[in-house]
């Protein structure tokens, strides 16, 4: 029972003493990716660079004992960063105290959330954000992240930092108060850090960008001539720190903690059953839930902001060889020191290497050819990017993502509401019944009329059902009877089950029948609560099309016999 609460307990009980070499080797690399990226995410969330280090301590060792990942390396994001400042600057000015007090709520709540839905078993609900949704949002917000940096390149302070094309008007209409050593730093850093990942992939591009600018300015004092420094990094373990909870401040704040929870869930889930995947092990969604809801909440008592599960950093954690979560112990451990005695070293950082960091991470984010994908399958899909990408860029980032669940959910209606609908003739060589569309040489008989459904069965979709069989009878003259093949009815409610009836109490005044073929059984289960095994059980108890137009053949030979 403990190994299933907490899930390291199986593999600490177990474990292998030839893991420990990749364990220590991806703990050691993934905290030294970590602590530049960490720095970087704070200050694009609004944040003291500091607290992105807090935030890779305490919330790591609480995912560690609690994931049911073995190698997702848990921390701050781009994604939830730019979320963060998205939902909280709406309350409070970035960089005060009360911000900080507000993002520390936000984490808790975060925290909460996840937990919540994993003691519930509501991991389903990510389902409700598609790929389409996703892949629209990330790219958008990429380019949100990457021109919100843009301030600490061209060393100007913005007024327009949250709409794109305001920045970029902004941008380009002060170019003549740029200062050309912080563009030319962060031109600079860009440029290394594409080489390295490029020509090197295996050196940590980040931490030689980082030791490389840190050297310079501290020999040339860059600061002095207008370079925004980091400056002076607190020394020591993050302090225990209580939420400021206010009413309030959690109304407010519930809507970006929501869209937080499952888009980091969203991100988390997606690379961990990847590696699983391969390793060939299982994650479990729900348990997930609850190491992430924990891990968030324990670190908004230590002065973190909401983390969850790294794109990039999982790979590398992968790729170096970690075997369990142990490497990700050593990481949280290594960060530990760095901020016990390392912290000065950090005194000399550019905010515009910060920000080269946060533009070439995030630039993979923009998928273009994913659009391009979406529309070649599906055009509904493709649409659905489309209008998450535009909503995101132009209302808002919280805005965005609420546009584009919702549009895909209009469009999950809309697909329901007018089904797929085939009638099917009989290919006599093959002994199958299929679509006349695809197959025009088989063979329909003049006096029936074979439908089969394609999907569930609804109060929206049962007008566009009786209109599609209006128009086939229509066309059809001699039709007598009528086959509802129902291979493709997954399940009906009550308001279907009522309009069939009306349907087959019309039809039967011009002398139709009704039968059905292939009733699945949850299906059959609602209609024979209906009474329908009653009044109809001849009509629904059709294993197939063959063996209703058994039945009708054999109708036929009574009425033909009735006649003579």
């Amino acid at each position: 029972m403990s190994k299933k609460m907490i899930p390291a307990l199986e593999w600490i009980t177990n474990y292998k003493r030839a893991d420990l070499t990749g364990d220590l080797s991806a703990g050691f690399i993934v905290a030294i990716m970590l602590i530049p990226q960490g720095m970087a995410y704070a200050m694009l969330a609004g944040l003291p660079p500091v607290i992105g280090l807090y935030a890779s301590t305490i919330p790591l060792l609480i995912y560690a004992l609690l994931g049911t990942s073995r190698q997702l390396a848990v921390g701050p994001v781009a994604m939830v960063s730019l979320l963060v400042l998205a939902g909280v600057s709406t309350i409070t000015e970035p960089g005060t105290d009360e911000y900080i007090s507000f993002v520390l709520l936000l984490m808790l709540m975060i925290g909460v959330i996840q937990l919540l839905m994993g003691l519930f078993r509501l991991g389903f609900l990510v389902n409700f954000l598609s790929h389409a949704v996703i892949s629209g949002f990330t790219s958008a917000a990429a380019i949100i992240i990457g021109l919100s940096q843009l301030k600490h390149i061209l060393g100007i302070k913005l007024v327009a930092d949250k709409n794109v094309f305001n920045i970029i008007f902004e941008s380009v209409s002060r170019l003549s108060e740029v200062n050309p050593l912080p563009v030319t730093i962060g031109a600079l850093s860009i440029l290394l850090l594409i080489i390295i990942k490029k020509f090197v992939p295996k050196i940590p591009g980040p931490l030689v960008v980082v030791l490389l600018s840190i050297m310079t300015t501290s020999f040339f004092q860059l600061q002095g001539l207008g370079v925004s420094i980091v400056g002076d990094v607190p020394k020591g373990l993050p302090s225990l720190s209580l939420p400021v909870l206010t009413v309030d401040a959690v109304i407010a704040l519930i809507p970006i903690a929501i869209a937080i929870s499952l888009i980091g869930f969203m991100e988390s889930i997606a690379m961990a059953k990847a590696i699983a995947t391969k390793e060939k092990y299982k994650v479990i969604p729900n348990k997930e839930l609850v190491g992430l809801g924990l891990a968030n909440i324990g670190g908004s008592f230590f002065a973190g902001y909401p983390v969850t599960g790294g794109f990039s950093r999982s790979a590398v954690n992968y790729q170096s060889g970690a075997k369990t979560p142990l490497a990700t112990m050593i990481t949280a451990i290594l960060i530990m020191l760095t901020l016990l005695f390392f912290t000065e070293v950090f005194y000399y950082l550019p905010h515009a290497v910060l920000a080269a960091i946060i533009m070439v991470a995030v630039y993979s984010l923009i998928d273009i050819k994913e659009a391009k994908h979406l529309f070649k399958i599906k055009k509904a899909d493709g649409w659905t990017w489309i209008t998450t990408f535009i909503a995101t860029l132009t209302i808002g980032i919280e805005q965005g993502i609420i546009v584009g669940v919702v549009f895909s959910l209009v469009v999950f209606i809309w697909r329901s509401a007018y089904p797929h609908v085939a009638e099917l003739g009989f290919l006599k060589e093959e002994k199958v019944f299929r679509n006349i569309k695809r197959y025009p040489n088989a063979e329909v008989d003049p006096e029936v009329l074979i439908i089969r459904v394609d999907a569930s069965l609804y109060f929206a979709n049962m007008s566009f059902l009786e209109e599609k069989l209006s128009e086939r009878v229509a066309t059809k003259e001699q039709t007598k009877w009528i086959i509802l093949d129902f291979s493709g009815v997954n399940a009906i409610d009550a308001v279907a089950i009522h309009s069939l009836e009306e349907i087959m109490t019309d039809y039967n005044k011009s002398d139709i029948q009704f039968l059905f073929a292939n009733v699945k059984g949850p299906v059959m289960d609602l209609l024979r609560k209906a009474g329908w095994g009653d009044r109809y059980h001849e009509k629904i108890a059709h294993l197939s099309n063959q063996h209703a137009m058994s039945a009708i053949n054999n109708e036929k030979e009574r009425l033909a016999c009735a006649r003579y």
